[in-house]
């Protein structure tokens, strides 16, 4: 009895020690096997960590090493529901980072306390709450949290872009968004470069301890990682400053849409300097109005009235249709041609004068008349040469070319519209670029913006090129003289233009009034005021254009509007430049800057 007992119990042990051997197996099959991938993959996001290092975004200066956009510290600040705890402790934690940061309470209540995904089943380990927290703020959440003892809290030391000019260049520089991890560059030179001012980037994975502590030498797997390129404008920083202070007063003084000027060299058409009003600051995009924001300098297009009036005269002059003393009957002010009466701005007659008093003086039928000796071929193709209906060089997108009929689809009046300015439209960047083919001798350069590119790491500098243009528009030497010695008329005593000179120098130039079309129709009340020149005359340091779209006041014309801001702007660039005046000024007439 005692045996068979004892038999019995061996025999039932065996059975059940077998029974929990093939249970063990069958286990270790279903684990090895069967969920092998899953387990792998949550063992390893308990003992490994992905880590993303990336570079810098390349900054961007002006000439002289100003800085117009870098890049500052700042704190991601995310949380892993996993960690943080119970509803008590999350609705704890949502409230004190609703407090600190200004988010949404029951947003963050709501992702704290999700810990599953729903979709697919998987733990949620991230979460972020707000991008781009200022350093000084975070580190003090980074303290509280420390103190409070808040679980599941992550902390990112990463860099945002900042302007430290805010407004200054604000339509030049653009800005850029983050949408998720990736960088979206709105507008302007941050699109432009966007691609040299990227930095490299590279992902590893850590082992880690249980705790999260890196293993010894783990941080060797951490791959090389590259700066962007900084970049270098051809702009001038405290000449840019002038002009946007001048806008900004413009703005005050005749209430317009919008006002704007552009300065260049004439001879490597570098911009100098560029702005727009309204403007907008990217530091602050959360006020920005979507007006303010488009650069209108490149986007929009305006018929330029007699700011074109130079560059017609200087082709007859170039061509032999004229010359300086050539008599123009002007008609005593209306003039009928192809069924329409012309008629001379602001009620202003002239006879028999010369072609030289037609530019000082600002007669729309005596360039009319001038232009109808050219034909109908010349006149176009003069204004494709000057650069009109084209690019201008200038590397920003999107821009304008304007728009500008064919001749096979002129009517009989377009010969004697498109001279004065009427009937087509340009850009501020063209008329800009026009002006310097006038000032340096017929040589249309392309605009440049970008002067050259630095790699952070090597100190390597990428000059950019200037294109030289081949040959000039203007076949006879002479004609540079001719037409500027008619424009430095215009900026003195009996000018259209005199409040555009500048004492101790030569200043040559053009106004321009143009009335607006408004439902097809010009407008007697809406105007764009224009002055564009160079100075000093006969070797310039700069061509400028001052554009004020729909002044106020009752004197809207170019040269008691655009004409003083370019006297403002000038006299002070002028000296910033170190460009030695002409002729000395008498004590009781030099001007005092405003």
């Amino acid at each position: 009895m005692g045996r068979k007992y004892f038999v019995a119990r061996i025999i039932i042990a065996s059975v059940i020690l077998l029974l929990i051997l093939i249970s063990l197996i069958i286990r270790m099959y279903h684990v090895q096997i069967d969920r092998h991938d899953e387990l792998f993959e949550k063992a390893k996001n308990t003992y490994t960590s992905t880590v993303k290092k990336e570079g810098k975004r390349g900054e961007i200066y002006d000439i002289n090493g100003n800085l117009l956009v870098g890049n500052k510290p700042c704190v991601n600040i995310a949380a892993d529901p996993g960690e943080i705890g119970d509803s008590i402790k999350c609705r704890e934690l949502a409230e004190y980072l609703h407090k600190m940061l200004d988010v949404d309470y029951d947003n963050i209540y709501r992702r704290l306390s999700t810990k599953v995904n729903e979709a697919n089943g998987k733990d949620i380990r991230y979460v972020i709450i707000k991008k781009e927290v200022e350093l000084e703020l975070g580190e003090r959440i980074r303290h509280d949290v420390k103190l409070k003892k808040y679980k599941g809290v992550i902390f990112e030391n990463k860099t945002k872009r900042f302007y430290p000019k805010n407004k200054l260049v604000a339509n030049i520089l653009g800005f850029i968004n983050i949408d998720g991890n990736k960088v979206v560059p709105e507008g302007g030179i941050e699109r432009t470069v966007n691609t040299n001012v990227t930095p490299t980037a590279s992902v590893s994975e850590i082992e880690r301890t249980r705790k999260g502590i890196r293993l010894s030498g783990e941080e060797e797997k951490l791959k090389a990682v590259q700066d962007g390129n900084n970049v270098y404008l051809t702009i001038s920083e405290p000449i840019q400053m002038i002009v946007e202070d001048e806008l900004d007063k413009l703005m005050l003084q005749f209430n317009p849409d919008a006002a704007y000027a552009v300065m260049a060299d004439p001879y490597t058409g570098n911009i100098i300097a560029m702005a727009q009003r309204p403007s907008f600051d990217p530091n602050d995009r959360t006020k920005m109005d979507p007006k303010a924001w488009r650069n209108r300098i490149t986007e929009d297009s305006f018929e330029p009235g007699s700011i074109m009036k130079s560059t017609i005269v200087s082709a007859a002059l170039d061509m032999g249709f004229v010359n300086p003393d050539t008599k123009i009957d002007c008609e005593g002010g209306h003039w009928l041609f192809s069924g329409r009466i012309l008629s001379e701005a602001a009620g202003h007659g002239h006879n028999i004068i010369s072609v030289t008093d037609i530019i000082r003086v600002s007669s729309n039928i005596g360039t009319a008349k001038i232009a109808v000796m050219m034909g109908k071929k010349n006149v176009y193709d003069t204004i494709r040469k000057f650069g009109f209906g084209q690019k201008s060089g200038i590397p920003l997108k999107p821009e304008s070319v304007g728009l500008m009929l064919k001749p096979e689809k002129w009517d009989g009046l377009t010969i004697s519209r498109y001279p004065i300015g009427q009937g087509f439209t340009v850009t501020p960047l063209q008329m800009v670029r026009a002006y310097c083919a006038l000032a340096n001798g017929g040589k249309l350069v392309d605009l440049r913006l970008i002067d050259r590119q630095k790699n952070p790491a090597t100190g390597e500098e990428i000059k950019m090129e200037i294109l030289q243009p081949l040959g000039s528009i203007f076949k006879n030497p002479n004609t540079r003289k001719k037409i500027v010695d008619m424009m430095k008329l215009v900026t003195k005593k009996g000018g259209t233009a005199e409040k555009a000179g500048v004492k101790g120098y030569e200043v040559a130039g053009k106004t321009g009034t143009a009335q607006k079309v408004i439902d097809g129709v010009y407008s007697n009340t809406q105007h764009v005021a224009s002055f564009v020149g160079f100075v000093p005359a006969d070797k310039p340091a700069f061509v400028m254009l001052v554009t004020v779209d729909e002044p106020k006041l009752k004197s809207y014309y170019g040269g008691v509007v655009a004409a003083p801001a370019f006297n403002h702007i000038a006299k002070k660039a002028l000296r910033i430049m170190n460009i030695p005046t002409e002729y000395e000024v008498p004590e009781e007439e030099e001007e005092d800057d405003l």
